[in-house]
């Protein structure tokens, strides 16, 4: 017990936590660097030897914190994250599995649950994903209403753009993008000088409206993410319980000594 409290101690420390981190950014840059063909060629054997070292070193991260904390490891999301990420890594990527070679570039992802502050910004992003689903299907609604209008207003107007309610819902879509919404606008005025008014209404609403309540909504969870503070994690109450047994146990020796 003794032993599974020290090795918790150290996998949660700071000086390893940066030690990995740093692990991560240098195994990043050298999956980058295999991919250019003049420092494959110059630098190849050396680039795999990085690469594998750095996975030697995930892996032995990984046992040890399996070890120090047992079953318990799988109760923080974080840490099935890195366990899904090294044991994708792990799998040979040889004959039809050579697809996964390009996948080791996800062990850089690692950095979100080893960083606090990337961590917050994620666990930001996943709480504002109900009212995201909800803007987005107000917003689905709203290109295929304008769509239907925009299929009785311009398409008499022999544009393949408005032909239909699929190309026109379409080019709503890219408009809602802000891509080369002036460029359709003015085509169309050409037969419809008025249609300058449904776009204007369209990117105002559209465009304009949604794309702040969608910010807004991200911005709130991320300020609720820093006013309330995050519980403790489930591996710091367990290195926490493992200590205290750990002197448990020391103090019956003691007297048992004694």
């Amino acid at each position: 017990m003794m032993v599974r409290a020290r090795v918790g101690e150290l996998v949660e420390s700071n000086r390893f936590q940066m030690f990995i981190v740093g692990v991560i950014v240098i195994n990043a840059i050298t999956l980058g660097a295999e991919t250019s063909t003049v420092l494959e060629a110059k630098f190849g054997p050396l680039l795999t030897t990085i690469d594998h070292l750095a996975l030697a070193i995930f892996t032995a991260e990984l046992a040890a914190r399996l070890y120090a904390f047992g079953w318990k490891f799988f109760k923080d999301p974080w840490n099935v994250f890195d366990f899904v990420i090294v044991g994708i890594a792990l799998i040979p990527a040889a004959g039809p599995l050579s697809v996964l070679r390009s996948l080791r570039i996800l062990r850089a992802l690692r950095l979100v649950a080893m960083v606090p502050s990337m961590r917050r910004v994620v666990t930001a992003l996943v709480r504002s994903i109900p009212g995201l689903v909800s803007l987005s299907g107000l917003l689905v609604l709203l290109v295929y209403i304008g769509g239907v209008i925009a299929s009785n207003l311009f398409g008499d107007t022999g544009d393949p753009r408005f032909t239909g309610l699929g190309p026109t819902l379409l080019t709503l879509f890219q408009i809602t993008t802000g891509d080369g919404w002036s460029d359709v606008m003015r085509d169309l005025m050409v037969q419809k000088p008025f249609a300058w008014i449904f776009f204007l209404i369209y990117l105002m609403v559209g465009t304009f409206t949604m794309l702040n309540l969608f910010i807004a909504v991200v911005c709130s969870a991320m300020q609720e993410e820093v006013t309330v503070p995050a519980p403790r994690s489930a591996n710091h109450d367990d290195l926490l319980l493992m200590e205290v047994r750990a002197l448990r146990e020391e103090v019956r020796a003691m007297r048992q000594n004694a």
